[in-house]
């Protein structure tokens, strides 16, 4: 696979942090089909994680730390949203996704994910709730993982709306690895549900005796990014894997992604997590990652802003600190751009906007919404 160096010029000095461009500083780079620039669109986001669009161009945005902020457009004001239910902040936990209900129009719902806490320790939630101006009302936990515990890793959490009008939840393993092989636990699982938090009849588990109902797949790691296909509408997510272990799957009902028992990665020090990259039963991802790019934030471009981009696959990336685009023949990777990558910023989460361009969010103390457009 080709990996290209992006070329950039950035039009003042950045002062207030390394991953941080002013209002009035635009970002601009060579990429393999365009000439683009970044513009900031909203500042001063204190690690912000998850982003969707209401029907108006108005975002939602999450920030880790527990704040939700209604970004206006095109100004850019940033408002604080009330009511939210009670979040917990620890390690890598916090106020994760956010997803507008596809019928928000009529129906004014909106899906957050977060860090729950009970006398047992912390695990992912996901609430529903409707939003008025800048208020919450009606919030109702839908789905709680089981068993929380006192782990600070490994929350996930995305939020998508898959073709036939489920809400899938992807999770982490906590930090207990072999959980993940164990569906009579939600750890290291992505979830299926209705909106109501009701478990659909043709789950892969419905009216089993010991494992979860709302397990969809199990034997994922830390699973921080998904999104449909736009033309097969087959659910693919990324996995955030070991040292060497990044990996993109597609879901299918019922199967098992094999982490611990297999991995193309090895454990943070170097000590070896499994001598089989393969086994019996267990799914193959379309694409790893060796060396690890720790992906957060995935979507397909449809628009029409970047025709040359059109299908394909967009991931942040955190500690490489870039945007990766990746083009797929069928379900084959045939080329691959590194983009953004000297701009230095932690990617956490990337988006198709209403207006056909590219939202990206930078994962910093001042962190930033970020929108690409093509250079005239």
């Amino acid at each position: 696979m080709k990996f290209i160096a992006s070329l950039f010029t950035l039009s003042l000095m950045i002062v207030s942090s390394p991953a941080a461009l002013k209002a009035q500083e635009v970002y601009t780079e060579k990429t393999d089909a365009y000439d683009i620039r970044l513009v900031p669109i909203a500042e001063e986001l204190e690690h912000p994680w998850g982003m969707d669009f209401l029907p108006n161009g108005d975002i939602l945005v999450t920030e880790r730390r527990g704040k939700l902020f209604l970004v206006r457009m095109p100004s850019g004001e940033k408002l604080e949203i009330e009511g939210l239910p009670e979040i917990a902040e620890i390690g890598q936990g916090g106020l994760l996704d956010v997803m507008v209900h596809p019928d928000y129009t009529r129906n004014q719902i909106i899906f957050i994910s977060y860090s729950g806490r009970s006398e047992q320790g912390y695990g992912t939630e996901v609430a529903r709730m409707k939003l008025n101006g800048t208020r919450l009302s009606e919030v109702q936990k839908i789905f709680e993982a089981v068993p929380k515990t006192r782990g600070r890793v490994h929350f996930g959490s995305r939020l998508l709306w898959s073709a036939d009008d489920k809400l899938h939840i992807t999770l982490g393993d906590r930090g207990q690895k072999e959980e993940a092989q164990n569906p009579s636990t939600h750890l290291g699982s992505t979830i299926r549900i209705n909106e109501d938090g009701s478990v659909p009849e043709d789950n892969p588990f419905f009216g089993h005796e010991t494992n979860r109902p709302e397990i969809f797949t199990y034997g994922n790691r830390n699973v921080q990014g998904i999104t449909l296909h736009p033309e097969t509408g087959a659910i693919w997510a990324h996995e955030h894997g070991p040292k060497g272990g990044d990996e993109i799957n597609i879901l299918e009902s019922g199967k098992n992604y094999g982490w611990p028992e297999i991995t193309y990665g090895v454990d943070y020090t170097g000590f070896e997590i499994s001598d089989k990259t393969s086994a019996e039963g267990m799914e193959q991802p379309v694409l790893y990652w060796d060396p690890s790019i720790a992906p957060s934030g995935m979507m397909f471009y449809t628009g029409d802003k970047f025709p040359e981009w059109k299908g394909d696959l967009f991931v942040g990336a955190l500690v490489l600190t870039h945007l990766r685009r990746v083009h797929f023949e069928g379900q084959k990777a045939t080329d691959q751009e590194v983009m953004l990558e000297n701009m230095g910023a932690r990617i956490r989460d990337v988006a198709q906007g209403l207006d056909g361009y590219i939202y990206v969010l930078t994962d910093d103390t001042y962190g930033q919404l970020l929108r690409m457009e093509p250079k005239e």
